[in-house]
C-alpha cells in the first residue's frame, strides 16, 4: 500500500502546484490565442498582406521572470502577380502559404498585469508559385516549396482578467532562399 501512496502523493503535488501557481500569477499555465495583423514578405522586392492564425503555449512565472514554450499555425493573404513576365499576356504569381512556428519566450513583468517579452524559434513557411501563359486561362504550372527559417520577436502582453489576455508583437523571420517576413500582430487569448 505504501508503494502506491508515495507515487500518488507525488503526482497529486505535481498537478496541484501549477493550479496554485496560476491563481497567484497571471502569466502561468497553458494558453491558447488567436492572432491577426500585418505581414510583409520580401525577396527581391516585397508585398504586404494580412497574417492570421492561432497559437498555444505554456508559461511559468517565477517572481518577475516568465519563461515559456510556444507553437503557432498561421497563414497570410500576401500575394503578388507580374503580367507580361515572359511573353505578352502571361502571368506569374507568388503567394505565401501556411507558416509553422515552435520556439521559446522569456519576459519580465513591467507591473502585475503587463509582460514585456522576447522570443526566438524555428519556423517553416510554404511559398507558392503559379504561371499562366495567357493562352488557355488556366495555370500551366504550380509549384509549392517549404523553407526553414529562424524567427525573432518582441512583444507586450496584458492580462485583462484572471484567464484572458491581449498582446501586441513584432516578429522577423528569415528563411532559406532569401525570403524574409516582417509582421506586426495583435492577439487575444485565454489561460487554462
Amino acid at each position: 500500500m505504501r508503494k502506491l501512496i508515495v507515487p500518488f502523493a507525488i503526482a497529486a503535488a505535481a498537478i496541484a502546484t501549477p493550479a496554485l501557481a496560476q491563481s497567484a500569477s497571471p502569466f502561468t499555465g497553458v494558453r491558447a490565442e488567436g492572432i491577426i495583423g500585418w505581414d510583409r514578405v520580401q525577396n527581391d522586392g516585397g508585398k504586404s498582406g494580412v497574417a492570421y492564425g492561432f497559437g498555444v503555449g505554456y508559461d511559468t512565472q517565477m517572481s518577475n521572470l516568465v519563461v515559456g514554450l510556444e507553437g503557432e499555425f498561421a497563414d497570410s493573404t500576401t500575394k503578388t502577380c507580374a503580367r507580361d513576365f515572359a511573353v505578352a499576356g502571361d502571368r506569374l504569381c507568388s503567394r505565401t502559404g501556411r507558416d509553422l512556428y515552435v520556439g521559446a519566450r522569456v519576459g519580465t513583468l513591467l507591473n502585475e498585469n503587463t509582460l514585456l517579452y522576447g522570443k526566438a524559434g524555428y519556423t517553416n513557411a510554404r511559398f507558392k508559385l503559379a504561371y499562366d501563359d495567357g493562352a488557355t486561362g488556366v495555370d500551366d504550372f504550380r509549384v509549392s516549396d517549404n523553407y526553414d527559417g529562424l524567427r525573432l520577436g518582441a512583444g507586450l502582453e496584458y492580462a485583462i482578467g484572471p484567464n484572458s489576455f491581449v498582446k501586441g508583437e513584432y516578429r522577423y523571420s528569415n528563411y532559406e532562399a532569401g525570403f524574409e517576413k516582417h509582421q506586426v500582430v495583435a492577439g487575444f487569448g485565454f489561460r487554462f
